[in-house]
């Protein structure tokens, strides 16, 4: 029996186990029986017939160490399995004798000679039926494991009395339990059942006790595996290279986490993305690189953003965007045709320009299948109309349709008002630039509801956006020359009444994915009043890089905008990827010539020198004749969220960060720093006033 056998040790191992015990006891004395440790753990009552003597502090340690020890050798050694479980499941023959290795189920006790239990596989996918008798000896060890412990057993394979065809496809073989070994002990007090909910601080109970969990972060890796081979199978084939997460402050656009070094007064900075690294690849003669890298933020967590994420990050020389482009769409469609249940598109994803995507839907990432597009009709409107709803002289107003349900204005009627009083709502209601006006279609009131808008407006909603009876018009006032940004207070209105009318079951989810690029942005974008919250790129002209310094101007006349009054009228040569509403990555083509780099930086930037200084590296690759090149970076945590249709991507990340500033609440990071630590980095707190 492989349970009873005394484990081999070599002299070595035999005496560090004494010397830890020793340690423990502080002398030597006999070792207690080597009995299964769930029938002798020194935290159990005494029973009857034994000892009650009250041990010294001393004495408890002694006990306590030879106990845990003696079990844990137990432990370490064990028999490797005959079968992983899908092989077994498939090949198993009755009468064979099997040792498999699992988590034990809770156990069914049919009487006091016959008990079940099911033992799932260490991948938690599989599992199988054990039978334990008092015949077969199992009886008793079975009795004393605890539900969700890992076990290692030893039986004979029996056919399973099924209860139908179906069930003996699925589940055929049951294993007569000859001897159990458990490897580690569950404890009481964990709670396993399954409408149990497990904190954050727990999230090895969380991903144990979810399959969604796992399944999730299973998809991720054949994810990964997907776009890798789709990348290196292309000619000329991507090289995947490993960029360093130790580098410098430098002033892209995003706040950075720092790493203090020893060295007085110099830190690293964790990377906000590969960018630097791999366009200086490509100045040394590495025509495509790809990594799946690991970036930093210091940004405010929300359920598409993480303080530390993963990017699919590309780049090629001697290539345009429409390049980039179109390898990017190559994956997207190798990944969806092996792993969705739909294939991608099978033609060029569509194009939008930006101010077509902000004009249309008031986001630089729309999602288009659910209609709702925005107008422009502020030159229809009676001025006291426009007063109502916005203090803004001059406004632009827009306005857009939701479609009723069943064309019911009382259904409409209360939908709205719902979403309104909602903390969802409250945003909208206290805009600045004034809330919107909304307006129930009735066709059994004057002007159908649309009174205030007067006949020849109403009568232009009517044949511009087909109203009908029920349904739901909403029109809304911003500033004039106010598309800049990723969005406008309508386009977030449309997409939160969109969202909140399938959420409350007023419309349904609209099935499928629809990808495009939104293209043509602008090079440069102004400073925001709030400016202060993002570090921009550090320059003096009151305006930053949209996406990042290093984008190209698209045309030759843009390059020339970059001298005029103001560049930015500038487009750059940046593309997004969107599918419904989401932003999955983006890229542009790189400035590949050292001086129109620098001269960005110093002219159209006006960044001050020191922070030019900091770009050194980068300008003495470019000027080394680097070869003009594009990239795009994937959001690999997004992408996974949006293929399994989840709403957060902390669902699809082992381990992520939690709460506004990003917290890891299990291992309760970030942490305190010592003072030991802060003498070795130099690092001093200070109180705030």
């Amino acid at each position: 029996m492989f349970l009873a056998r005394a484990p081999r040790y070599s002299p070595q191992l035999r005496a560090s186990y004494l010397e830890i015990s020793n340690y423990l006891r502080r002398s030597r004395r006999p070792a207690l029986n080597r009995t299964f440790y769930a029938q002798s753990s020194p935290l159990r009552a005494p029973q009857s017939g034994q000892s009650t003597h009250e041990q010294s502090p001393v004495e408890k340690n002694a006990s306590t160490a030879s106990s845990v020890l003696a079990n844990f050798k137990k432990s370490i050694e064990f028999p490797s399995p005959t079968y992983d479980f899908e092989t077994f499941l498939t090949k198993a023959e009755p009468g064979q004798q099997v040792v498999l290795q699992g988590y034990v189920g809770n156990r069914r006790e049919l009487s006091s000679k016959l008990a079940f239990v099911r033992l799932t596989d260490p991948t938690m996918k599989y599992s199988v039926q054990l039978v334990s008798t008092k015949k077969s000896g199992s009886f008793a060890a079975l009795k004393a494991v605890r539900a969700h412990s890992p076990v290692v057993i030893k039986g004979t394979v029996q056919r399973k009395q099924a209860k139908d065809a179906e069930m003996a496809e699925k589940d055929p073989w049951e294993i007569v339990l000859d001897e159990v070994q458990a490897l580690n002990e569950f404890p009481k007090d964990i709670v396993m059942t399954g409408d149990h909910v497990h904190p954050p601080k727990h999230r090895h109970l969380q991903l144990r006790s979810s399959s969604e969990l796992r399944d999730a972060l299973r998809f991720r890796a054949e994810a990964r595996n997907v776009c890798r081979q789709a990348l290196e199978q292309s000619r000329p084939a991507f090289v995947e290279i490993e960029t360093p997460l130790l580098f410098k402050s430098t002033p892209e656009g995003a706040r950075e986490f720092l790493v203090p070094s020893r060295k007085r007064g110099l830190a690293y900075a964790l990377p906000q993305s590969p960018q630097q690294y791999k366009q200086i690849l490509m100045a040394s003669g590495i025509p495509r690189y790809y990594q799946f890298a690991r970036c930093f933020r210091d940004e405010d967590l929300r359920a598409d953003r993480q303080p530390e994420f993963t990017q699919l990050d590309l780049e090629m020389s001697f290539a345009s965007g429409t390049d980039v482009m179109e390898v990017v769409e190559g994956v997207i469609r190798r990944l969806w045709s092996t792993l969705m249940p739909e294939p991608a598109p099978s033609g060029p994803f569509r194009r939008m320009p930006y101010q077509t995507a902000m004009s249309r839907y008031g986001s630089d990432k729309p999602d288009t299948r659910y209609g709702m597009e925005i107008s422009r009709i502020d030159y229809l409107l009676p001025v006291d109309l426009v007063r109502k709803i916005t203090p803004l002289d001059n406004p632009v107003v827009e306005v857009f349709k939701l479609e009723g349900n069943d064309n019911d204005p009382a259904a409409t009627q209360e939908f709205i008002t719902n979403f309104l009083d909602s903390p969802e709502g409250a945003p909208f209601n206290e805009n600045s630039d004034g809330g919107p006006g909304i307006f129930v279609v009735d066709a059994r009131k004057p002007l159908s509801g649309l009174q205030p808008f007067g006949f020849e407006a109403a009568e232009h909603l009517e044949n511009s956006l087909g109203i009908e009876h029920g349904d739901l018009v909403v029109i809304q006032a911003r500033p004039q020359n106010s598309l800049t940004g990723g969005s406008t207070a309508l386009g977030n209105l449309r997409r939160a009444l969109h969202a909140a009318a399938v959420a409350g079951g007023f419309k349904p989810a609209v099935p499928g994915f629809e990808f495009m690029w939104v293209v043509d942005f602008p090079l440069f974008t102004p400073a925001a009043e709030d400016s202060a919250e993002e570090p921009g790129q550090g320059g003096a002209a009151g305006f930053s890089a949209t996406h990042h310094p290093f984008t190209a101007p698209k045309t030759a006349a843009d390059v020339d905008l970059l001298t005029s009054a103001d560049p930015t009228q500038a487009t750059a040569d940046h593309y997004d990827l969107v599918v419904n509403g989401v932003e999955l990555g983006g890229g542009s083509r790189r400035i590949h010539d050292a001086a129109v780099q620098e001269f960005v930086f110093r002219e159209v930037l006006r960044m001050p020198d020191h922070r030019i200084a900091d770009f050194a590296h980068l300008l003495d690759a470019l000027r080394a004749g680097c070869p003009p090149h594009a990239g795009f970076a994937l959001g690999f945590d997004r992408l996974v969220a949006v293929m399994l249709g989840r709403e957060s991507v902390r669902d699809v990340i082992a381990f992520p960060k939690m709460g506004k500033t990003g917290e890891d609440p299990m291992v309760k990071a970030p942490s305190p720093i010592s003072e030991e630590a802060a003498k070795i980095y130099h690092l001093a707190v200070k109180e705030s006033a």
